[in-house]
């Protein structure tokens, strides 16, 4: 297995953190789909064969992840030394590599023995207060071995209701951020997500908050009704015609029976899972969701997590939550690339979007008492897509839009990708040619042109860390989407002549990164 630039960039960030701090924990923020497990695998492999008494112990709280992350190491290190230790999998094995959820092994710390280093999986679960399931296990384990050392890694470094996951008194002394969703999304490893406007927004006045989230049981009361529910399957299905498969977040386990009676009454293929799913049962359902059998799901909190269908081109959020956490991790749901079709439709009747700001410039969760604002995008008339406020042309259905009014007026952030600021261009050619840098280093540049316009990126393949890594990604991507092949990218010349010769993209989408225009992303027809 071949990692990613952008994932050998993340395990040497690690490696630097933990070089520049001789003690602390570190929290590492990885977007969904980027391979958190390929990533663990790596460190795991790299650290027992470096030094080969290393103790590690890998933690998780579902056995699906459990399950990926074992798989991960197998496929990278085929002779790892792993063990499992999960009774939801029925093995209980303690190696120096051991994978193993947080239920059936937080008091067994003497059994564990000596931990050199702690990975959680899903880190922001870690409670912020020196109590729970996973702080008692590694204090435990720290008893043991005073320099254990923790890394998490999670897509969402927050806790609800208390702020970041490095807040006093969090485990955590720092977070490292290595890759953004715009950078796997602009090089192809992601899809990006398209937010309609909804006739129906579910209102959840009255219903109070517990733990920072909603009441279950009166969030269902406001919104599980014939009425809301007839409105939300109606809605989806006229605007998700011609798509595969529905993913639906509901509210409680009432509402997401109820919605499946829906789709079902109005002719759709469409089942439920929930935890109370017996396991054959769910695994079929979910099998046939995949092979396009049964082409919605509705689900509450089950299909957040450790679950993937790449092909899921339709996500329905008809669950109003205050967890910054929930939001992200359902979102992330629709975002792997797909086999047929460029991006995945998000239906928010809950109003999440507007709630939690886009899935790129993410609030922090609220803390009491605290008021957030609204960011700006506006509403095509013709088709109801949310679009940045500075475009002039809708990029869904390409309506021009009238000249803005001249007095301020406020506009709501329900645009999920965040692309405010972000222009489209339709290029007419490119060309790649050599360019000497400041620092004396050569690198290649693209040069962009769009009619009378054009943008130049640079491509910095013999610059060494980060940028290397990012360059070699990029080039990646142009061999995948052009059809052709690079022997050695770091020869300039080749890299040079071939694409040249290569399909230029259709359109780019651009950004001001001060006062110069920065590439974000690429598609080609």
């Amino acid at each position: 297995m071949q990692l990613r630039g952008y994932q050998q960039h993340t395990v040497n960030e690690i490696y630097r953190w933990f070089g520049e701090h001789d003690d602390g924990n570190v929290c590492v923020v990885l977007p969904t789909g980027s391979g958190k497990s390929v990533i663990l695998a790596e460190i795991c492999r790299d650290a027992v064969q470096t030094w080969d008494d290393q103790r590690i112990l890998i933690l998780s709280h579902v056995k699906e992840l459990l399950e990926q992350d074992a798989e991960r190491i197998l496929d990278l290190w085929p002779e790892a030394p792993l063990g499992i230790y999960s009774a939801g999998l029925n093995r209980k094995e303690l190696k120096q590599i051991t994978v193993a959820g947080i239920q059936s092994i937080r008091k067994r710390a003497c059994d564990i023995g000596h931990v050199d280093l702690a990975i959680v999986d899903e880190a922001h679960l870690i409670s912020h207060k020196d109590q729970g399931g996973y702080r008692n296990l590694l204090n435990d384990l720290r008893t043991i071995n005073p320099a254990l050392r923790v890394i998490g890694l999670t897509a969402t470094p927050y806790r609800l209701g208390h702020g970041l996951i490095t807040d006093p008194p969090a485990i955590f002394n720092d977070i490292i951020e290595p890759v953004t969703l715009k950078d796997l999304i602009s090089e192809g490893y992601l899809a990006p997500l398209r937010s309609k406007c909804m006739d129906l927004l579910l209102s959840v006045d009255g219903v109070k908050l517990r733990g920072g989230d909603f009441i279950e049981e009166a969030l269902q009361k406001a919104v599980n009704t014939a009425e809301n529910n007839a409105a939300i399957v109606d809605q989806t299905l006229k605007i998700s015609k011609g798509r595969r498969s529905i993913l639906v977040f509901c509210s409680g386990v009432a509402h997401a029976y109820a919605l499946r009676d829906e789709f079902q009454r109005q002719g759709e293929t469409a089942e439920a899972v929930l935890g109370e799913t017996p396991s054959d049962e769910r695994a079929k359902v979910l099998n046939d969701f995949k092979a396009g059998r049964v082409r919605v799901i509705t689900n509450n909190s089950v299909l957040t997590t450790g679950f993937d269908a790449p092909d899921t081109d339709v996500l329905v959020m008809a669950r109003p939550t205050e967890s910054t956490v929930l939001y992200v991790q359902s979102a992330g749901r629709g975002m792997r690339p797909k086999t047929h079709c460029p991006d995945c439709l998000l239906l928010d009747f809950a109003g999440n979007v507007r709630r939690h700001w886009p899935i790129t410039d993410l609030l922090p969760p609220r803390k009491k008492g605290e008021r957030r604002g609204d960011a700006p995008v506006k509403l095509c008339e013709q088709c109801q897509e949310f679009v940045p406020i500075s475009l002039r042309t809708c990029p869904a259905c390409g309506w021009e839009f009238p000249p803005p009014p001249p007095k301020k007026f406020k506009l709501h952030n329900d645009d999920i990708m965040g692309e405010d600021g972000k222009r489209y261009l339709t290029v007419t050619g490119w060309q790649w040619r050599r360019y000497l840098t400041n620092s004396g280093k050569e690198c290649a540049t693209v040069t962009y042109y769009s009619g009378l316009q054009s943008v130049t990126e640079y491509v910095l393949l013999l610059h060494g860390g980060y940028p290397e890594q990012k360059a070699l990604s990029l080039i990646a991507t142009f061999e995948r989407r052009c059809g052709v092949k690079i022997n050695n990218p770091y020869d300039l010349d080749e890299v040079i002549e071939v694409l040249n010769g290569a399909q230029y993209p259709s359109i780019i989408s651009v950004e001001k990164d001060g006062k110069y225009d920065r590439v974000t992303g690429r598609l080609w027809n």
